[in-house]
């Protein structure tokens, strides 16, 4: 696997450092995969296995994550300037693009501010209004105080606290069923800039890109799912929610599984990749590894 570093120099002027690193293997029409909050690119080796005979799988890690140097904030308009940049640069055509989580905002962001940009897009257990998917009625008042409360948490956290926190598994071990796959999710965190977090989350939570929908061109999948998350919701609540969010987003199909927890791509990789080979419209399954 070769290691693609992306340009320092974006045309938007947001920055001077990348904010990603690219890994890239395989080949055919590209593909790139976008892992979420604190995740290391590895969240999609698998993925990355079965279809890298048919997809040039372009693979990043989002600066601040998992030993990756962060960039300042604005963090995620970086991610989505310099995502637009390397397509651009690379000449990549209309790639698929794969999004996990906070990936799945990005690859939305990147979409509907860049609408001729990508091709097929797959969002996975990612929503357009993260601070709306415990309250969906939740205010933009409510959002500013639940922001700053954010900020004001990870702010008093200095780094003995962060990595007691990351190493307890409280906020990740509702995301994963198998202990390994938690284990992983902890040397990440630990491997994370708390500061990177902390931009990363408030701006995530403070963003709403709803309405902004309505410009992405692409077809898009997305995956929910709600088991991980069963003692304050369930099936019919998390669909419900998901059909609203995206609402203005024409001819999304959306697809939810009942065995996965948030890493779909480990809990259930088969789901998913059967949904997959159906989206894409591959003539020919690929075979599992």
């Amino acid at each position: 696997m070769k290691l693609l570093l992306l340009s320092l120099t974006l045309t938007s002027g947001l920055l001077a450092q990348a904010p990603f690193q690219v890994k890239g293997t395989g080949h055919g029409k590209p593909m790139i995969l976008i892992p979420g909050l604190s995740s290391s690119g590895e969240t999609w080796d698998t993925t990355v296995s079965r279809y890298q005979d048919r997809f040039e799988c372009h693979v990043l890690t989002v600066a601040g994550f998992a030993g990756v140097p962060r960039v300042p904030a604005p963090m995620l308009d970086r991610v989505r300037e310099g995502l637009a940049d390397y397509i651009r640069k690379n000449q990549l055509d209309k790639p698929i693009i794969v999004g996990h989580s906070l990936g799945g905002f990005i690859a939305l962001d990147l979409a509907s501010h860049y609408p001729d940009l990508p091709g097929p897009l797959v969002i996975v257990d990612a929503y357009p209004f993260f601070a709306g998917i415990a309250d969906p009625s939740i205010t933009p008042p409510k959002v500013k105080e639940m922001v700053a409360g954010m900020r004001q948490y990870y702010g008093s956290l200095d780094r003995d606290m962060y990595e007691r926190t990351t190493k307890s598994g409280v906020a990740t071990r509702i995301m994963v069923t198998k202990d390994s796959d938690l284990d992983r999710l902890i040397a990440w965190g630990l491997a994370t800039d708390r500061t990177a977090v902390t931009d990363a989350m408030c701006e995530l939570f403070s963003a709403d890109l709803r309405d902004d929908l309505a410009k992405i061109k692409s077809r898009t999948l997305v995956l929910g799912t709600w088991i991980g998350y069963k003692t304050y919701t369930d099936r019919e609540r998390t669909e419900a929610n998901l059909r609203r969010q995206y609402a203005r987003l024409a001819g999304v199909e959306i697809q939810i599984t009942d065995s996965a927890r948030h890493f779909i791509m480990w809990d259930d990789p088969e789901w998913m990749f059967g949904q997959l080979d159906r989206f894409l419209d591959l003539a020919r399954p690929v075979p599992a590894r």
